[in-house]
């Protein structure tokens, strides 16, 4: 829904919910980048040779996300880290650019690679394009994180996979829900308590028109594009040691991608099942409850702004003034990441990355299939056996 276009009573309305919702800074910051989408020049703003020293962060896809979450949160907390931006939309480039006082901006992804000033690629682009650039700035020694999805096939995961394993270079994927305050919250009440757990995501997400770019063929659809948000996040409160194999059951109608169910059968027999509705618009943005039973802990949680958990007869509320998702938590743990010294991925940052991609191309041909799927745990010697998939 283009907000910019609405008249101004709801503007005003959408603004006021907001702040209540987000706070003011982050309300405004949302809406600048409502227009930043749209904006364009004439003519560009004009940018001179950058200075071999100055940032060392690069940024490839300007869209609203970067702008209002990745570039926002750098400016906030680590100010003066970012050096160039990239689009192949030029015009995004240079709001971006301009907003946050970059180096230098640019449609062509090769100069913000071959940079040797950046050591740290955040890569926010169209989903297609995720794992292509993120290969590439690994081969070239950089640092990446990838927003969500990583990966759009299996022939993408194998080979960010490969090239995570021989690069110096380390990576961080957007999952920002589980690294949220009140996500911790959650996976620290559930780790308490033993045996296999239930869980039920029921999300409320946006309806976008049939030509929405999501829907390209390779692109991936909503359950790439969303619904990887929520597989990710039931993959991380099940007890790694005892999560496979896994059975993927889908329900569904006539889409395969959105107004659909879809339960999750773990090896230690935990059960979670997401179910995503994208029948109209949202006033609020993405609605999501989660409920949760373990052991005696039961947890009901909305929208990561309140927590209920109970234990027997004690009950414990957690209300947040705003809401908190764990964008900001997320893109700066990249960044930390890529200044600890160390190089390199380990052993467990490759299986998540295979793990977690493979979870969510599984459940997307599980629904296309309207069949049940079953995946299995991640190892080397899959990794590098398979051949590559056309």
């Amino acid at each position: 829904m283009d907000y910019t276009a609405e008249n101004l009573g709801f503007k005003i309305r959408k603004a006021l919910r907001y702040i209540r919702l987000y706070g003011l800074t982050r309300t405004w910051v949302k809406i600048q980048g409502q227009y930043h989408m749209k904006r364009r020049f004439d003519p560009l703003p004009p940018q001179g040779d950058p200075a071999p020293e100055g940032g060392h962060v690069g940024l490839i896809g300007c869209g609203n996300y970067a702008f209002s979450n990745i570039a926002h949160y750098l400016h906030k907390r680590r100010h003066g880290v970012m050096r160039a931006a990239m689009d192949v939309d030029i015009h995004r480039a240079a709001s971006l650019y301009q907003k946050y006082g970059l180096r230098y901006y640019t449609d062509d992804a090769r100069r913000i690679i071959n940079d040797p000033a950046i050591d740290l690629v955040y890569i926010a682009s169209n989903h297609a394009s995720h794992a292509e650039y993120a290969i590439q700035a690994l081969d070239a020694g950089k640092n990446a994180h990838i927003e969500k999805p990583h990966v759009v096939s299996e022939n993408q995961l194998l080979r960010l996979c490969r090239a995570a394993s021989r690069s110096r270079g380390r990576v961080n994927l957007g999952f920002n829900r589980p690294g949220s305050p009140i996500g911790r919250a959650i996976k620290e009440r559930l780790a308490s308590q033993e045996g296999p757990v239930m869980m039920n995501w029921f999300i409320a997400g946006h309806e976008i028109s049939a030509d929405h770019w999501y829907f390209k063929e390779e692109e991936g659809g909503r359950v790439l594009g969303n619904l990887c948000h929520w597989t990710d996040f039931v993959y991380q409160m099940v007890d790694a040691e005892r999560r496979y194999p896994i059975t993927i059951t889908p329900t569904r109608g006539a889409k395969s991608d959105c107004d659909i169910a879809v339960t999750f059968l773990f090896g230690d027999e935990s059960i979670a099942a997401i179910t995503f509705s994208a029948k109209g618009h949202t006033f609020e943005g993405v609605r999501e409850r989660f409920a949760a039973h373990r052991g005696d802990v039961l947890i009901a949680m909305d929208d990561f702004q309140t927590l209920t958990v109970e234990v027997i007869e004690k009950k414990h509320r957690i209300r947040r003034l705003f809401r908190d998702h764990g964008h900001e938590a997320n893109i700066l743990r990249s960044y930390d990441m890529a200044r600890e010294g160390v190089t390199g991925n380990d052993e467990s940052t490759i299986a998540y990355i295979w793990e977690t991609g493979e979870l969510f191309l599984k459940t997307r041909e599980a629904l296309e299939k309207n069949a049940a799927v079953l995946v299995e745990a991640f190892s080397r010697d899959r990794l590098f056996s398979a051949k590559s998939p056309s």
